[in-house]
């Protein structure tokens, strides 16, 4: 068997976000978000995924909103996204995603008691705080001084850092463990083990994992953004590369001036932001513009410049 990438949004949302997936997507959350405990009782995919219908037409794959059941009986709103590249403004996006989700719940005049608390779980494919050891870290609001949490308890921001995450199948205890596995290991087997299978729900990721089960349609989708996800990367490491090394020559120019330490860090930068624009101008009328801005790091004001220069 081969199974696809669950890291990719493609198959991260096809997995986890299916219309047949709700007990997928309440095994995941009450494993890494309620340490197993079946809190979540039952949920509502708000944005299910849906398959290409017409090839060439791309879908945008950014994330997963469920609207969760505890056993309380209280309503929560949950944010789920895989995160592959680490792209510029991404942290900000994070927060404005989960501030929006729980400002955009009222209508005019609906009371304030009204609104659910939100969730944000973001997994990431890099590491975002290398200052912490753990695979989970959550952020809530806190006093400044003495850490004391804010009365309302209503926003959460949780992430999972899969690089961090080293354990081995024999070493798998948890279901949580086991769900990280999936994520980080799915793509290079070729059967489900045993220790996984004994999950219905995992071994369900499985079967939706397989692509042999993909349409001819999903399939290319899945191909397309892995290789743009592999290009990307590589635009990056080569603007890094590039622009040190331009850096170090402008430097050199300018370093009776201004310094080495100045060139250096202005060519980078401007070799980076060389970089951005033509990734940018390769995905005009592709890709929505801000899905263009997320990926590159570009604001809407330098898009639209881009775009009228180009014409």
């Amino acid at each position: 068997m081969i199974f696809i990438n669950p890291k990719i949004d493609f198959a991260f949302k096809k997995i986890f976000g299916s219309e047949d997936s709700k007990d997928i997507l309440i095994s995941f959350l009450n494993a890494l978000i309620y340490e197993e405990k079946p809190v979540i009782q039952d949920l509502e995919i708000l944005n299910p995924y849906l398959a290409p219908k017409i090839r060439g037409v791309k879908d945008t794959y950014l994330d997963i909103k469920a609207r969760i059941k505890s056993e309380d009986n209280s309503d929560h709103n949950v944010i789920i996204e895989m995160q592959v590249l680490n792209v510029e403004g991404f942290e900000k996006r994070i927060l404005y995603n989960a501030a929006k989700s729980y400002s955009t719940q009222l209508a005019s005049g609906q009371s304030y008691n009204l609104l659910n608390p939100v969730i944000a779980l973001t997994i990431t494919d890099f590491v975002m705080f290398p200052d912490l050891e753990k695979v989970m870290s959550r952020f809530v609001l806190k006093e400044k001084d003495y850490l004391i949490d804010y009365p309302i308890y209503d926003i959460e921001l949780i992430f999972v850092e899969l690089p961090k995450f080293k354990k081995q199948l024999s070493e798998l205890k948890f279901i949580n463990d086991k769900w990280l596995y999936f994520l980080t290991e799915a793509r290079s087997l070729v059967q489900v083990p045993e220790i996984m299978a004994e999950v219905p729900e995992i071994k369900k990721a499985f079967y939706i994992a397989n692509q042999a089960n993909l349409s001819l349609d999903e399939l290319e989708d899945q191909e397309k953004s892995e290789i743009f996800i592999q290009d990307q990367r590589g635009a990056i490491t080569k603007a890094i590369k590039d622009g040190l090394q331009q850096g170090i020559h402008q430097g050199i120019h300018q370093g009776i001036h201004q310094g080495i330490h100045q060139g250096i860090h202005q060519g980078i930068h401007q070799g980076i932001q060389q970089n951005k624009l033509e990734m940018a101008r390769k995905m005009l009328n592709l890709i929505d513009d801000q899905v263009i801005c997320q990926i590159t790091g570009l604001s809407i004001t330098e898009l639209e410049a881009l775009k009228m220069s180009n014409l």
